[in-house]
């Protein structure tokens, strides 16, 4: 695997990762000490890729984006844009 430092791969970036899409490896350093690899993605990954290693869990139950049902919102008599005017409003002097 082919090493480079930050500086060099800042400066020619785009090329770095054109030859990464190619295939290549690089180890990047900083002043000498390596702190990262660049390497091609495995072309799984998220979720999925977790799953399968068993990193993490399946839900229990299906949920929604929130978690379950929204409850029915509270008519207060007023908006919380109108609530949230008044009190800068109340700030202001």
């Amino acid at each position: 695997m082919e090493t480079i430092g930050v500086r060099e791969l800042r400066q020619s970036a785009s090329v770095y990762l054109r030859r990464v899409a190619a295939g290549e490896s690089f180890t990047v350093t900083d002043r000498g000490r390596p702190v990262a690899e660049l390497r091609p993605t495995s072309g799984g990954g998220g979720i999925d890729e977790l799953l399968a290693r068993g990193d993490i869990l399946p839900p229990e139950r299906p949920t929604g984006v929130l978690g379950g049902d929204l409850p029915e919102p509270l008519d207060l008599g007023f908006s919380g844009s109108d609530e949230l005017r008044r009190l800068r409003d109340e700030e202001r002097w």
